[in-house]
């Protein structure tokens, strides 16, 4: 009878893990809608930000922020990496994670020093397991990224950008495909490529150039009047784009998120449904021995009689 009792036990705890990971997959489903429909949002700003940006360096060729201007060697770069705070999402972290290290391999190979900026407590923790030199952070990011605790963050990699102490910014994180499918990218942020193309459309290799693939001419002119001087809107516009870009990024990792994370649960719930099945064999099975064992004890006690 122990053993019947022990399995009973562990089919109580595993319909009740099951409990736990069904509603967790409720919840991520829930707050995966709002996700995508937050990093939908975002995409059609960043395009026209993006666009206008480059329209405007278009129709002031003279001025040359220090955001597009390219570094002859690298010798120092700086690495903003997007994580999540939770874990229970699957392999999503692990991917970036790994594609992170094996970009770390890379430059410590070229003998490129390596500062990171930690967006999301799990790529912390790795970060700092690793011994790697952390200048920012920001955990604790919630289900919707707030531009505003972002900034601070990101704007030490940025000066320390304009002010020479790296040659090149990158943005590590998870692209939101399809619910089932999330991509870990690893692209360069600064400088900011040619005619600010989407950062997401070339993957970037980060010891090579990126591929601006076939030029396009430009069919007409762009003509702008500028309030207060070009220098001021261009300087400001870039600020913005490049914030924009970190944004969106974060918003396609929370997407990511919860999208990975009802995936991995509804996977948890239906192994647990099936570890039922088979402990409720293995107890009927049991249960039936031990009753067929007293039936015949009765059976030859009274036989004996």
């Amino acid at each position: 009878m122990a053993g019947i009792k022990e399995i009973r036990t562990k089919i109580k705890s595993v319909q009740n893990t099951r409990k736990i990971t069904k509603a967790m997959e409720m919840v991520a489903a829930s707050k995966m809608r709002k996700a995508q429909e937050r990093m939908r949002a975002g995409r059609p700003y960043a395009v026209k930000v993006r666009n206008m940006a480059a329209h405007l360096m278009q129709a002031n060729p003279e001025y040359s922020h220090p955001y597009l201007n390219e570094r002859e060697e690298l010798k120092a770069v700086g690495v903003v990496v997007v994580t999540t705070d939770k874990g229970l999402c699957g392999g999503l972290n692990t991917n970036i994670m790994r594609l992170l290290l094996g970009r770390y391999k890379e430059f410590q190979e070229k003998d490129v020093k390596m500062q990171f900026t930690a967006l999301g407590n799990k790529g912390l923790g790795t970060l700092t397991r690793l011994g790697a030199k952390i200048v920012s952070q920001e955990v604790g990011l919630g289900d919707k990224p707030e531009l505003d605790r972002l900034i601070g963050a990101i704007k030490v990699q940025m000066d320390d950008f304009e002010e020479g102490r790296v040659d090149a910014v990158y943005l590590a994180t998870s692209r939101f495909v399809n619910t089932m499918r999330q991509e870990p990218v690893f692209f360069r942020l600064l400088p900011l490529p040619g005619k600010l193309q989407d950062p997401y459309s070339a993957f970037e290799h980060p010891l090579e150039g990126v591929d601006q693939g076939e030029e396009t001419k430009a069919s007409y002119s762009w003509d702008y009047i500028y309030e207060p001087d070009p220098k001021s809107v261009i300087d400001e516009l870039l600020k913005r784009y490049v914030e924009g870009v970190v944004y969106q990024a974060v918003a396609e990792n929370m997407a990511s998120e919860q999208s990975a994370r009802m995936v991995a649960m509804k996977a948890a719930s239906d192994n647990a449904k099936k570890v039922i099945g088979e402990l409720q064999l293995v107890y009927n099975k049991t249960r039936q021995a031990a009753i067929t064992k007293e039936i015949s004890e009765i059976v030859g006690g009274a036989a004996a009689v």
